[in-house]
């Protein structure tokens, strides 16, 4: 079974219930306060820590004083604009006694299924946690609409966690776990410390989206799981109301611990080498022994561009007689790659015109 403390890279879910108070719709700074204390003493064990957080329209909508019902969309994108940035001050604030910086990154669903702006949510946060930053990441309320939408920050988190290759995701929840049936209506529900697969018995037993603990339910929580363990990220279902609710986790709180089914490493490699090439990119003798030596694709090491794609799209790596290497996901287009093939990476933005990416394809992106 995974334990908190073997994480090397963690992303962690916070829901509004555990942020604000619901009765007034004030932020609940102590318990902030202690999970700041909880993610500085992580982070200075050499763990990446990213959090996906829920609040900004809880946080508005006491602001405006809205009502408790469900708001229109206007409503809703309008108290999630008045409340992230009360939102982000929050943590930024929690966290700086600690000397850690904060960044506010948001998105919508389109950033995970466009493949452009999949790879740049993962640069950007790749290069936030490289300079030891925590992201606070939230679905950008003010402008998703139901088409756009995640819907629920159990999935957006999971969506993070295979994104930045994270191996914990934690959920804290209104819930010590996953049972058989809700333990509040059930008291012969039974608790599963450990899931090893989640099989159809166990979606039976999650119900409904509507029917669960949150506000995703456990519905939701269950299909987190499913994209987390695929992309090789064991995850955790605990309560999270309590002071340092991660130190509690660490100090053995009761939760359901969800077993990854793959390294996250060679999840992301099979995810790659599973998508079908829009083009080739054929390289010289040295750039194919730097590759199998597992460093990035630079312009200079290509010599032959070919097929049409884009900016984010899979592509093969070839020597130069054409026998196939890999695979990996390009950060130029066709007509940009054939344009600074064979050149050093200094003369990009002379050749095409504006500043580009040192590398055409990293490392993390390539299956070799």
């Amino acid at each position: 079974m995974a334990t908190l403390s073997d994480a090397r890279r963690l992303v962690v879910k916070i829901g509004s219930a555990l942020l604000v108070d619901a009765a007034d719709g004030s932020l609940r700074r102590d318990w902030l306060v202690s999970l700041a204390q909880d993610v500085a003493r992580i982070k200075s064990r050499g763990t990446d820590v990213i959090l996906v957080s829920s609040g900004s329209i809880a946080l508005g909508r006491g602001v405006l004083n809205l009502p408790p019902s469900v708001l229109p969309l206007e409503q809703s994108q309008a108290a999630a604009a008045v409340g992230q940035i009360r939102l982000a001050r929050a943590y930024e604030e929690a966290l700086a006694p600690h000397d850690l910086t904060t960044a506010q990154v948001l998105v919508t669903l389109e950033d995970s299924t466009n493949r452009r702006r999949y790879l740049n949510s993962r640069a950007t946060l790749e290069t936030l946690v490289g300079f030891g930053v925590v992201p606070i990441v939230n679905e950008n309320d003010t402008v998703a609409t139901d088409e756009i939408r995640y819907g629920d920050n159990d999935r957006l988190a999971a969506q993070v966690a295979a994104t930045v290759g994270a191996d914990q995701l934690i959920l804290l929840s209104d819930v010590d776990g996953f049972y058989s049936a809700n333990p509040m209506h059930d008291p012969t529900a039974m608790h599963f410390p450990i899931i090893d697969s989640i099989t159809p018995e166990i979606e039976a037993m999650a119900g409904d989206a509507g029917s669960g603990l949150s506000k995703g339910g456990m519905k939701t929580k269950i299909m987190a799981a499913k994209t987390a363990t695929m992309s090789g990220c064991a995850m955790a279902i605990t309560e999270g109301s309590s002071l340092h609710p991660l130190q509690a986790l660490e100090d053995g709180a009761r939760a359901t611990w969800f077993t990854p089914q793959l390294d996250p490493h060679a999840a992301r490699k099979r995810w790659i080498a599973s998508m079908k090439p829009q083009g080739t990119l054929r390289v010289d003798e040295g750039a194919a022994r730097a590759l199998q030596r597992g460093t990035s694709l630079l312009p200079p090491g290509i010599v032959g561009v070919s097929g049409t794609f884009g900016r984010g799209d899979p592509v093969a790596i070839a020597d130069a007689t054409g026998r196939e290497l890999g695979f990996g996901l390009t950060r130029y287009t066709a007509t940009e790659a054939q344009a600074i093939k064979g050149h050093n990476s200094a003369e990009i933005e002379e050749i095409l015109g504006y500043p580009g990416r040192a590398v055409v394809i990293h490392r993390d992106d390539m299956a070799i």
